[in-house]
């Protein structure tokens, strides 16, 4: 009879940092697994400075030929504010296409009833203008994002590409006050194994928190006993500046990909 093979992180604790209201996906992969998670909420998500340019922009959507939502919040922030106006993404203008970037911003488009028409290969911005479907000359394009921090490729991109791009604040990600009690204290006796990041903000305001908390060269010093791992290039980036590595960087771009960079950092740390 053959031993019963152990968990991928049975016995390993990992820190994932995501934003304050999406915490329990991420909980529920790395459990599966036999990790301990402990969570490090490093984003709260919420409304823009000022709604005005969204709300002018839907109120016009019927002008547009694409609407290009790169995160689960850009969708619910953009369902909210048409509900607003008595419309919802379900009953968009028929001539108005959406793209998405990434399998969990598609499966929110779903579940508000529009299905997306277009979902890149790779789950970064880079992919999606690689493989849109058709020309950007000519198209107008409404591309609602976060007010501050995120990457402007999309727009660039569209724009050098004859589109009339309209860029709009749709939600903030703004960096919490503190850190868990339960994770500051794993972190400070050095028990956690792996820090995975979502984005490149999560980086900025976790080194932030860190700081903080402990002081920046506690911090530093603390953090280099656990694997970093990383959701995308652009993540990756961050950890390089801000940390000074990266260890792991999932593919796909996503939280399954995320989940089992993990695993492979920690396999790559156990051949060492």
């Amino acid at each position: 009879m053959t031993e019963r093979q152990a968990p991928a992180l049975q016995g390993r604790t990992v820190v994932m940092t995501r934003a304050m209201e999406q915490q329990s996906e991420g909980r529920r992969l790395l459990e599966a697994l036999g990790a301990k998670v402990l969570d490090l909420p490093a984003l709260e998500i919420g409304p823009p400075d000022h709604w005005g340019a969204l709300d002018d922009a839907l109120a016009e959507w019927d002008t547009f030929h694409w609407l290009i939502i790169s995160s689960a919040n850009g969708a619910n922030a953009v369902e909210e504010r048409l509900q607003q106006q008595g419309k919802t993404l379900s009953h968009r203008p028929s001539s108005l296409k959406i793209a998405a970037v990434g399998r969990k911003t598609a499966r929110r488009l779903e579940e508000l009833g529009s299905e997306a028409d277009f979902v890149p290969p790779e789950f970064v911005a880079d992919s999606l203008i690689e493989h849109f479907p058709v020309s950007g000359w000519g198209l107008r394009i409404l591309l609602p994002r976060v007010q501050s921090g995120g990457r402007t490729v999309l727009a660039e991109a569209f724009g050098e590409a004859g589109a009339r791009v309209v860029e709009v604040p749709a939600y903030e990600s703004r960096c919490p006050k503190a850190i868990p009690a339960a994770t500051l204290d794993a972190l400070r006796a050095g028990t956690v194994d792996a820090i995975c990041f979502t984005s490149g903000k999560t980086v900025l305001h976790t080194t932030h928190l860190l700081a903080q908390s402990m002081g920046e060269e506690e911090a530093t010093a603390k953090l280099k006993r656990a694997a970093v791992v990383s959701i995308g290039p652009q993540t990756s980036d961050r950890c390089r500046k801000l940390l000074g590595r990266v260890d792991q960087e999932a593919h796909p771009h996503d939280l399954e990909g995320l989940v089992m960079a993990c695993v492979q950092a920690m396999q790559n740390g156990d051949s060492l």
